[in-house]
């Protein structure tokens, strides 16, 4: 498959939400009861969140949905609830394309933070959202959503860290701009294996395992007031590594 030339546009009809909720159940294998409604994209829509698509020609092929959040304090910021890309178009920078449109629109508005959670099993996605996105990490939950239907998730608890994207920081600055970043020197790691996306379906007890051990060392690091601040890739593991700035 040639590289696809794809538009980002942000969605308003019904049928632009139908379609959402549909990608929805083909990237992530939802049953219907643990969907996004179409009517959380209308609300969404209406009271200054983002609902937007990625679309081949006429066929939306991924989608981004961000709610607004008010933290202690007053401040504001955006939720990014959900975003996905179909498998097939995967690797063309789809997803990247859709998180800079979020920050364009999130500055233009006088936002400058966007949270969303995320699998730290999952290593291409944190290696996205922490080195190509600039995204750091302060906050851990454990089990956050419960245990889903979705395949990908493979039974395990839904342990969740927070990414926080503070738009207008040099880092992120660099790092949309294509540039690399120079990171304070990490104090402690905590490496996830590789083969955890195989052992999620042929060895779940292993997985929890590995799960388990990963969760507590971001537990411990997280609770010495240390912040991921960049993730190392190599055959057989990625590695979070944990800083006193960033």
């Amino acid at each position: 498959m040639s590289e696809p030339a794809i538009g980002i546009r942000e969605l308003s009809t019904i049928e632009e939400f139908r379609d959402a909720v549909h990608l929805q159940q083909v990237i992530w294998g939802f049953e219907e009861i643990e969907l996004l409604p179409v009517r959380l994209f209308v609300v969404a829509s209406k009271i200054g969140g983002q609902s937007l698509g990625a679309y081949d020609g006429e066929r939306m092929i991924g989608f981004a949905l961000a709610i607004p959040g008010l933290k202690p304090g007053g401040k504001t910021y955006l939720h990014s609830h959900i975003a996905g890309v179909l498998p097939e178009y995967r690797n063309y920078g789809i997803g990247r394309r859709l998180k800079l449109r979020q920050r364009e629109d999130a500055i233009s508005r006088g936002v400058d933070l966007i949270e969303w959670t995320f699998d730290p099993l999952e290593i291409k996605n944190a290696y996205f959202n922490i080195e190509r996105l600039g995204a750091v990490v302060r906050r851990f939950v454990r089990n956050q959503y419960g245990v889903t239907t979705s395949k990908l998730h493979g039974g395990l608890p839904t342990d969740r860290c927070i990414a926080e994207w503070w738009l207008k920081t040099e880092r992120v600055n660099v790092i949309a701009d294509g540039g690399p970043y120079v990171r304070p020197e990490a104090a402690a790691r905590v490496p996830v294996p590789v083969e955890i996306a195989n052992l999620r379906s042929s060895n779940p007890k292993r997985a929890k395992e590995i799960q388990a051990k990963v969760s507590d060392g971001f537990e411990e690091n997280l609770g010495k007031g240390l912040t991921v601040i960049g993730m190392e890739r190599s055959d057989g593991y990625g590695t979070y590594l944990f800083g006193e700035n960033w």
